[in-house]
């Protein structure tokens, strides 16, 4: 129903900048969101956009203040702006769509149905 492409990882230093990128194609959704994983972590929640006529954001704690969540709809592309990045953000980011109800930092990540293939991220201290 959606595909889902994500580009734009890589490796940086502390404190410097990368934006992440996904295309959709095939169905749209309103609402998308920012995943990532850690080695021998859980699949978290990142950052989530409801990007209907009154666009809202929701953030994790740990990015509040330096990451942003943005779409533009005629595009069909979600971005994740990652500034003053800290080795603790290294983690494979995921690009996931779903129904605006799944698309929360509360909601379980196995509710989500559709996701990309991940890029990596790796901030170096």
């Amino acid at each position: 129903q959606v595909r889902l492409v994500e580009s734009g990882g890589g490796s940086v230093q502390e404190g410097e900048s990368l934006r992440l990128s996904c295309q959709s194609s095939g169905m749209r959704y309103r609402c998308m969101g920012w995943f990532r994983q850690a080695p021998g972590k859980e699949r978290e929640g990142v950052a989530f956009i409801d990007a209907g006529r009154d666009v809202s954001t929701e953030y994790t704690d740990s990015v509040k203040g330096r990451f942003t969540i943005s779409k533009d709809n005629r595009k069909n592309t979600l971005y994740l702006q990652m500034n003053s990045m800290k080795p603790e953000d290294t983690a494979m980011y995921y690009c996931a769509a779903d129904i605006c109800s799944r698309m929360h930092l509360t909601r379980p990540t196995r509710e989500v149905n559709f996701w990309g293939q991940g890029t990596q991220v790796t901030v170096s201290s």
